[in-house]
C-alpha cells in the first residue's frame, strides 16, 4: 500500500499528459470531422475525392505511423514540430477520419423528406443542415462516436514512441525498474476509471437525445 501510494504523484504527473493529447484531440477533430464528412458528401466531385483519399490514408496507416511521420519526418525536412504539436496533429487527422465517416453515414440515413419538408418551410440550406438534419445525425451517430472516444483514451499510450512520460510508459519504466506488476495495475485502473466516467457521460448525452425518439 505504501508502495502505491508513492507513486500516485508520478502517476498525477503523467495522467496530465495523457489528458491534454485526449482533450486536444477530442475538441478539435470533432468539429473537423463533421467537416470533413459535409465535404465528402458534396456534389462537387473533386473536393469529395479528395476528402476520400484522406479518410482513406489516415485510416489505411497505424497511427504509430503517423506520429513518426510527423513528429521525425518534418524534422527530416528541417521542419522542426514541438513534440506536443506533432502528436495533436497525428491524433487530430487520424480521428478526424474516423468521426467523418461515422457523422457521413449519420448524415446519409437522414430520410429525403426530411430536406424536403425543410424546403416547404422556407428553410435555408444552411438552416436545413444544422437545425434540422445535423441534431438528428448526431443523435444516430452518439453510440460509434462514443466507441470512438473511448478507443482514444487507449490510443494516447502511443505517445510515449517520441517520449512524452504519459500513463503507459510511467507503469512500464516502474515495472521494469522495480520489477513488479503493480506499476501497470495502479495504470489499468487509472484507464478504467477514465473509461468509465467517458461512458457515463455519453450515456447521459444518449438520454439527453432521447426526445427524438
Amino acid at each position: 500500500m505504501n508502495y502505491i501510494i508513492a507513486f500516485i504523484p508520478q502517476v498525477l504527473q503523467a495522467l496530465v499528459i495523457t489528458l491534454q493529447v485526449f482533450g486536444g484531440t477530442l475538441i478539435l477533430s470533432l468539429p473537423l470531422g463533421i467537416v470533413v464528412a459535409m465535404c465528402r458528401l458534396s456534389k462537387f466531385k473533386p473536393l469529395s475525392a479528395l476528402m476520400n483519399s484522406y479518410i482513406l490514408i489516415m485510416r489505411g496507416t497505424p497511427l504509430l505511423l503517423q506520429i513518426i511521420f510527423f513528429y521525425f519526418g518534418f524534422g527530416a525536412i528541417k521542419i522542426p514540430i514541438p513534440r506536443m504539436p506533432a502528436v495533436l496533429l497525428a491524433f487530430v487527422l487520424n480521428y478526424a477520419a474516423y468521426f467523418a465517416e461515422i457523422f457521413r453515414a449519420g448524415i446519409s440515413s437522414i430520410d429525403k423528406g426530411q430536406y424536403e419538408g425543410a424546403e416547404v418551410l422556407g428553410l435555408s440550406s444552411k438552416d436545413t443542415f444544422f437545425r434540422i438534419i445535423l441534431p438528428q445525425a448526431f443523435k444516430r451517430v452518439l453510440p460509434p462516436v462514443g466507441n470512438e472516444i473511448i478507443t482514444l483514451v487507449k490510443d494516447t499510450a502511443l505517445v510515449n514512441i517520441v517520449g512524452f512520460n504519459d500513463l503507459m510508459k510511467l507503469g512500464k519504466g516502474a515495472c521494469n525498474r522495480d520489477a513488479s506488476l503493480v506499476p501497470l495495475i495502479v495504470i489499468g485502473v487509472v484507464y478504467l476509471v477514465i473509461v468509465c466516467v467517458l461512458t457515463a457521460i455519453m450515456n447521459r448525452v444518449e438520454k439527453n437525445y432521447n426526445y427524438y425518439q
